[in-house]
């Protein structure tokens, strides 16, 4: 098996239960459509395929997961958790936009209602896992780093859950049965936002500690790493220190990502655009699903893209996103020494603006893109015009353009997907580091100007800030740097600025053309926006609360 195959996982339809045993009839027949668990304990290959499919999880609700399974989070979805953001909104609804205007509800969570129940699932799969592995026949080298692995796909799945609702219950290694009594409140007691990270991030140390440094011919690409235990660790330190969860220290966080830093293993790719499109190996990349021709996930190009190339739309960006990117000088929008231009908004910006948005005049497969109006291919006088943009722009971030819009079913939806990456840690360093010193120390600097100074980015470097100038730049660089990667919804949540942020209309744009003049006016894309305070966290699903009869605690004023 070579190093650079790429991780295909298979599904054990019925590996994923403990099949109870049945009375013996005059009918004794042994399924054909499970595996049993005297298979799965007894045979070292079947043991690791199990283990493998925990990294997906089960399909829950409507257009999840089209092609494989899905695996953590939302990514490369129809609706991608960036249209619950200022980042974008998703043109055909699909449950995003009651969470948008501030309609969830415990009987109503819209496309964030799978997030409790798969977490748990896996999380009870996993405990099955470490509470068998003894009885497999294999290497104690070998065993060491599966069960490390289970550690670090249970951690994942609990920081799942911590980032969406807090504290949660915290099952140990515990194998729940639908013959557990569940009188006991034990079972449904939600842990402390502190002693659920804590948890989490003593499993990651452990995991760290006997996962593989790298993918190799035995550890195939898209498994954990240590350094995937470990940036894993960052994140839910930073997360612990932020006003939100006000669970841990900052200098925690800054040492965890300057942990993943000191393995010396990682560094920026020098194409930022190709990064989401392609699976070339990369020394950014930390960990991520890959996908292949015969598993592919939701096809991006006809998905995503303009209705004049036949596309269907979808992940459309605000113009509250695109307002975020800098100048190419390294000055923002509203600094008046900027340059800017409100009737040429889109000339000379931050070039990952141009690998990230498609916007009215980007070239794209052949011409320029056509979002005015009268006449625009890609507007609403264009074809397939119930597919056109309301904010006036597209997604151009992880779309192929070697990879069709038209018929795309078996060619299409194989790029990877990032779940950590170096340029987070590096940001993650200097956000916490920042906080821990009195003015931003040179370590600061160097992280976010690495990120900056990026070939092909070459953005200005940071100097000179305050303490307070520097928080809100590390945040606008996270933004426009992690733009569109799951990571927005969670970030002005932990910072506590969702109030604001999440209040803003939903912008967008509308160019008219009058002969060879276009005119550019801001207009409401989505109306009716709404953030109230309860809405840090997601409720529990009603179902859910009911199922333990009542005993799980909602979250507040739900």
């Amino acid at each position: 098996m070579k190093s650079s195959r790429i991780l295909n996982i298979l599904y054990f339809t019925a590996a994923l239960s403990i099949v109870a045993s049945c009375k013996k009839d005059f009918l004794d027949i042994t399924p054909t459509d499970r595996v049993s668990d005297a298979a799965i304990t007894s045979d070292s290959t079947l043991f690791e395929s199990f283990v493998i499919n925990r990294y997906l999880g089960t399909r829950l609700t409507n257009k999840e997961a089209e092609g494989t399974l899905p695996g953590f989070g939302r990514g490369f979805e129809y609706a991608m958790w960036c249209s619950l953001t200022d980042e974008a909104i998703y043109n055909n609804n699909d449950d995003t936009w009651l969470v948008q205007k501030g309609e969830l509800s415990p009987e109503n969570t819209g496309i964030a209602g799978t997030l409790w129940g798969r977490s748990y699932r896996s999380i009870r799969e996993c405990n099955y896992a470490l509470a068998n592995v003894d009885q497999v026949p294999m290497s104690a080298s070998h065993k060491k780093n599966l069960i490390a692995e289970i550690k670090f796909i249970r951690a994942f799945r609990y920081h799942d859950l911590i980032r969406n609702y807090g504290g949660v219950p915290l099952m140990g290694d515990k194998v729940s049965n639908l013959s557990d009594d569940l009188t006991d409140p034990a079972l449904f007691q939600r842990a402390s936002i502190a002693d659920c990270i804590n948890y989490a991030v003593a499993q990651l140390s452990e995991a760290a500690a006997g996962l593989p440094e790298s993918n190799n011919s035995s550890w195939v690409r898209g498994r954990a790493t240590k350094g995937a235990a470990l940036a894993l660790k960052s994140r839910l330190l930073l997360y612990a220190a932020s006003p939100l969860y006000n669970a841990g220290t900052w200098q925690a966080a800054a040492d965890a990502a300057k942990a993943v830093m000191n393995l010396g293993t990682y560094s920026l790719s020098s194409n930022y655009s190709r990064l989401f499109q392609k699976s070339d190996p990369s020394n950014e990349v930390i960990f991520a699903r890959y996908y292949t021709v015969a598993a592919p996930h939701v096809r991006l190009e006809i998905s995503n893209g303009p209705n004049g190339y036949d596309g269907w739309g979808g992940n459309l960006p605000l113009q509250n996103m695109v307002d975020a990117y800098e100048m190419n000088n390294g000055k923002v929008i509203t600094d008046p020494t900027s340059g800017y231009n409100e009737q040429d908004p889109y000339k000379n910006r931050d070039p990952r603006f141009y690998a990230t948005v498609l916007h009215n005049g980007a070239p794209y497969r052949g011409r320029a893109v056509e979002t005015f109006i009268p006449g625009g291919r890609d507007s609403k006088d264009g074809p397939s015009n119930w597919n056109t943009s309301k904010t006036g722009y597209y997604l151009r971030k992880f779309v192929d353009e070697d990879l069709p819009i038209q018929n795309p079913w078996n060619v299409a939806g194989i790029q990877p997907w990032i779940y950590f990456r170096y340029a987070e840690i590096l940001l993650n360093y200097a956000e916490a580091q920042n906080e821990v010193v009195a003015t931003p120390d040179i370590t600061v600097y160097n992280a976010v100007n690495e990120v900056r100074a990026r070939a092909g980015v070459n953005m200005p470097p940071l100097a000179g800030l305050t303490k307070e100038q520097m928080r809100e730049a590390i945040r606008r660089e996270r933004r426009v740097e992690l733009a569109f990667e799951e990571h927005r919804f969670y970030d002005v949540r932990r910072w506590k600025i969702a109030t604001q942020t999440e209040n803003m209309p939903a912008q967008g744009i509308t160019i008219t053309k009058s002969g060879s003049t276009l005119a550019y006016q801001k207009k409401v894309a989505l109306e009716g926006r709404k953030f109230e305070e309860k809405h840090y966290w997601l409720p529990i699903p009603r179902a859910e609360i009911q199922a333990s009869g009542d005993k799980l605690k909602q979250n507040a004023n739900y």
